[in-house]
């Protein structure tokens, strides 16, 4: 059973209210998100994550899809991104080998202070702990089976919440970024960045 007993279904008000409601502020928009989803193994079971950015692109979000192979790529452009003065919140997300990409990615942005303030896992797998410069990490995995649950380095004073989708026979490992129910709750806490 996913988090909220339903609260997925806010979603399905219409997205330009959402963006009204959330996101004006005088007229202008408050500091914006960022926001990667890398892909896991070679790109090809990953694509419910267009899905997700699709979705937040409809919401004005910052949102990119990558390889994982990237994931040093996206680091760097982080970097120069905030040397130009771009403070907004950084979400990461991850599925599969991906995820445990963003665990790298946040771990080399621990070495220049950047503030991770969301960071997604679906279905890590071996993953590295989690660096202390993330704010908040949910991971959603299934255990037994495929995905284990994050574990915090040391250092970490962030919350970590770990998801076991186990139960859910309509979820698999390569289906997990597919699901709707997932693909909301994760928009769902984006969107809860912009509205604190």
């Amino acid at each position: 059973m996913l988090r909220g007993n339903g609260a997925w279904q806010s979603l399905r008000l219409p997205l330009a209210l959402v963006a009204l409601g959330l996101f004006a502020h005088g007229g202008a928009l408050a500091a914006e998100p960022r926001v990667i989803l890398l892909r896991g193994w070679f790109g090809v079971f990953s694509t419910g994550l267009d899905g997700i950015a699709d979705q937040l692109k409809a919401l004005g979000i910052k949102t990119e899809v990558a390889g994982h192979l990237n994931w040093s790529n996206e680091v760097a452009d982080i970097l120069r991104d905030r040397a130009a003065g771009h403070s907004g919140p950084l979400v990461l997300v991850g599925h599969s080998q991906g995820a445990n990409n963003v665990i790298d990615m946040a771990r080399s942005l621990q070495a220049y202070n950047v503030t991770i303030d969301l960071m997604v896992t679906l279905s890590p797998f071996m993953q590295n702990p989690v660096p202390a410069n993330v704010v908040k990490a949910i991971d959603y995995y299934q255990g037994p089976g495929w995905g284990q649950p994050l574990e915090a380095d040391r250092g970490f004073h962030g919350k970590i919440v770990n998801i076991n989708l186990v139960d859910d026979p309509t979820i698999s490992h390569i289906g997990m970024d597919k699901s709707t129910k997932v693909q909301a709750e994760i928009v769902q806490d984006i969107i809860a960045l912009k509205s604190n």
